[in-house]
């Protein structure tokens, strides 16, 4: 290793990811959540990066630490974000306004992809749908909340500040240029189980169970139209969407650019562990990309297929 201080190989790695100063710059900015004077001074070596910034820079771009200090752990760091979606603090606020500064950052980069397989409906989608969205959040408080008190459905107060960082993930999502989603052939079977679970024991009302149901057919006919032209109608961002042939354990997805990439295990319905380890990230999207082969696509290229899975889908939601 050449003999260079790990301020300087740390200011290497700054440029590996964003070889144009402006570029790294806006980064910078966009993440430390500083000025731009200030970011200049830190990369001239006037100031010096603290060890949060450090901390964060290396956890969001992926950087090892490790390779810049010349020690390995030989462990694969996997970070958790907690965030109340119900009633959240002004830094959990602060770090979902990030994610979605991040996504439309990255809208610029042709080569950004988002890829998601689930089994449950996504945040993605649900998120722009008042009552649904409403509802896996109930959901959530139901089952990870006070087990001596069932909230219902009725009391569950979404801020307002909440429903509009929803409506700006909802909005922001779209502007990425490359989207595959691969569904659970069960995922709607299993939503509308658990809404009629919840209705007989009388933590949903048959008015807000028929509200539920009409977000849900209308989510439905949404996706439906995505599926037949795909892509996000509102942007034309190209979206493929496929149904898996194998039941899906579990919610996983990934985004990546050739600047920064990540990989998500969605847990506890509302939360998620996350890495940035280059060949953690490779893996598993490969591991991600073979799914396709264990599926059927359905948008765009099969109609036969396209039209037999959204017409028994509506047959579903219509047992509500």
């Amino acid at each position: 290793m050449e003999n260079k201080g790990w301020e300087s190989r740390f200011l290497e790695a700054l440029y590996t990811k964003y070889p144009k100063r402006s570029h790294l710059v806006e980064a910078l900015m966009l993440l430390l959540k500083i000025e731009r004077e200030a970011v200049y001074r830190r990369l001239r070596q006037d100031v010096s990066f603290t060890i949060k910034e450090i901390v964060m820079i290396s956890s969001e771009w992926n950087i090892s630490l490790d390779g810049i200090t010349g020690l390995s752990s030989g462990k694969v760091p996997f970070f958790m974000q907690r965030v109340n979606y119900i009633a959240p603090s002004e830094q959990e606020v602060e770090f979902l306004r990030y994610v979605i500064q991040s996504i439309n950052h990255f809208k610029d980069f042709a080569d950004t992809e988002f890829m998601n397989i689930c089994n449950v409906l996504p945040r993605q989608f649900v998120a722009g749908f008042k009552y649904l969205n409403r509802f896996r959040l109930f959901k959530c408080m139901y089952q990870y909340g006070n087990e001596k008190m069932n909230v219902p459905f009725s009391k569950v107060d979404i801020s307002k500040e909440m429903n509009k960082v929803a409506k700006e993930y909802y909005k922001a999502i779209k502007n990425v240029p490359l989207t595959n989603y691969i569904f659970d052939r069960m995922i709607f079977d299993n939503l509308v189980r658990e809404i009629s679970y919840f209705h007989s024991i009388h933590l949903i009302t048959e008015n807000e169970k028929k509200l539920i149901k009409t977000d849900l057919l209308a989510l439905l006919e949404y996706i439906s139209e995505i599926a037949t032209h795909s892509c996000y109608p509102e942007t034309q961002k190209k979206v493929n969407i496929y149904i898996s042939h194998l039941n899906v354990d579990t919610n996983y997805s990934y985004t990546y650019t050739n600047q920064v990439s990540v990989c998500f295990v969605h847990v506890f319905d509302k939360f998620e562990i996350h890495t940035y380890d280059s060949t953690m990230v490779t893996n598993f999207i490969k591991w991600m990309q073979l799914k396709k082969r264990l599926s059927v696509q359905i948008s765009e290229v099969d109609n036969k297929s396209r039209i037999e899975f959204f017409t028994k889908q509506q047959q579903i939601i219509n047992t509500l």
